[in-house]
């Protein structure tokens, strides 16, 4: 599971798509409608706000738009109609290393969309989130030696 810290509209289509599927199984998870991915690192984040569901509704609802100026039709009936409360902090560090992370992606799966890309020096994070100083966030497992999904695309 990747909820990418990064605006949607870096997201190639195969991208774009399999955040859509991978966020409504995080809210899914974060309304306690499934028994699997309940430790996922990657939820953390959001379990720690006021109200989860809404943060991951709110989450949602921009990759929907994203996706509806792409002229694809994701469902949003899906997601929950509860209501973030504010911004989540992501650090710096967190986003260049999700930068770098996709860059890698993209060097295999879509290197026309990375080329579209290439003058992107600081790019901004999905609009739910707001940077502050630091380094790559400790639930982030890519981050350590050793890391099954480490130089994976």
């Amino acid at each position: 599971m990747r909820l990418w810290s990064l605006h949607p509209k870096y997201l190639d289509t195969r991208g774009l798509v399999a955040l859509w599927r991978e966020a409504l199984l995080a809210q899914a998870v974060l309304a306690e409608r499934t028994r699997g991915y309940r430790h996922h690192p990657q939820l953390a984040r959001f379990r720690v706000q006021a109200s989860p569901l809404g943060s991951i509704a709110e989450y949602l609802r921009v990759v929907q738009a994203e996706a509806a100026a792409r002229g694809y039709r994701f469902d949003a009936s899906r997601i929950d109609p509860a209501s973030g409360a504010g911004g989540i902090l992501v650090t710096r560090g967190q986003l260049e290393f999700e930068w770098a992370h996709l860059m890698a992606k993209l060097d295999v799966r879509d290197p026309a969309w990375k080329t579209g890309l290439a003058g992107i020096t600081s790019p901004i994070p999905h609009p739910l989130f707001r940077v502050a100083e630091g380094s790559v966030e400790a639930w982030e497992k890519a981050s350590g030696p050793g890391n099954r999904s480490a130089g994976r695309p």
